[in-house]
C-alpha cells in the first residue's frame, strides 16, 4: 500500500441535499491520510452524517473538490437485513471464504448469537425466519462490510445500537487501531467520547461546519469544542 498517500480530500467544499436547497455543509476542507481512523462527532444535528452522504456522492455539491481513493463500504445508522441466510446476509455475493467469514463473525462479536441460532450461519433471518434485535442487526451490517475487503469504511455509528461491552468488543476487534480494519481508512461517526483517544485524528462538527480538527492531546490542549462535547457528556441530564 502507498503509506502516506492521501485517501480522501474535500477541498473548500459546500452541499446541499438538493439545488433547490440551502447548503447543510459549509467550506469543508478536509484531508484524510490512508490507514487513518477519522472520529467524527458534534451535537445532534451539527451535520456528522451529511459528511458521509457527501462521500458517498448522495448530497449535491455546490462548489469545491471531492476525492476518494479506492472502493468504499458503508455502514449506516439504520442497519438491514436481508430476508436471506446469515452466511449470505454478510457474504453479500462476495465468494465464501470460511476462515475469513469466522475472523469476521467473531471480531462483530456474532459467533455467539449464531451458535445459538436453529442452523448457525445456514438460519434463514427475515420476515419468515428470526426476529433479530437492532444490536444483532447492526452488527451483521458491520460485518457484512468488513467481509468485503473494501480500502474506505465510512461507519455511522455502528456502536449507537450495541450495549457497552459488545461496543467495546466491536471497536477493539474490528474499528479500533488492532482491529480487523486496520490500514484501512475509517471514517467513524460516534457518539462513544470514551473511544476517542485511541483515533488518529477528530473533526468536531458544528452547523455544517468544522468547528475543529486534530489529535485528542491537541484538541484537549486548546480547551474548545472537544472540551465542551466532552464536559456536557459528563453533566447528568442537559
Amino acid at each position: 500500500s502507498a503509506a502516506g498517500k492521501d485517501c480522501i480530500t474535500i477541498h473548500s467544499a459546500t452541499f446541499a441535499w438538493s439545488q433547490e436547497s440551502p447548503p447543510c455543509l459549509h467550506r469543508i476542507n478536509l484531508t484524510v491520510p490512508q490507514g487513518c481512523l477519522l472520529a467524527v462527532v458534534g451535537p445532534v444535528g451539527a451535520g456528522k452524517s451529511s459528511l458521509l452522504s457527501a462521500l458517498l456522492g448522495e448530497l449535491s455539491k455546490v462548489e469545491g473538490f471531492v476525492s476518494i481513493e479506492g472502493a468504499v463500504a458503508y455502514v449506516p445508522q439504520e442497519a438491514w437485513v436481508q430476508n436471506t441466510s446469515v452466511v449470505e446476509n454478510v457474504c453479500f455475493g462476495q465468494e465464501l471464504d470460511p476462515p475469513w467469514l469466522e475472523r469476521v463473525l467473531e471480531a462483530c462479536a456474532l459467533q455467539p448469537d449464531v451458535d445459538s441460532f436453529p442452523e448457525g450461519i445456514h438460519t434463514s433471518i427475515g420476515e419468515q425466519g428470526m426476529n433479530l434485535s437492532g444490536g444483532q442487526k447492526q452488527r451483521l451490517s458491520l460485518a457484512r462490510a468488513v467481509y468485503r475487503k473494501a480500502a474506505v469504511y465510512l461507519l455511522d455509528d455502528p456502536l449507537a445500537a450495541l450495549d457497552a461491552h459488545v461496543g467495546q468488543h466491536v471497536f477493539n476487534q474490528v474499528i479500533g487501531p488492532g482491529g480487523l480494519l486496520q490500514g484501512t481508512t475509517r471514517i467513524l461517526v460516534t457518539a462513544a467520547l470514551h473511544i476517542l483517544p485511541q483515533a488518529d485524528w477528530i473533526i468536531v462538527l458544528a452547523n455544517g461546519a468544522i468547528a475543529e480538527m486534530g489529535s485528542y492531546q491537541e484538541l484537549l490542549q486548546r480547551k474548545g469544542a472537544l472540551v465542551c462535547l466532552l464536559d456536557q457528556a459528563r453533566q447528568p441530564g442537559d
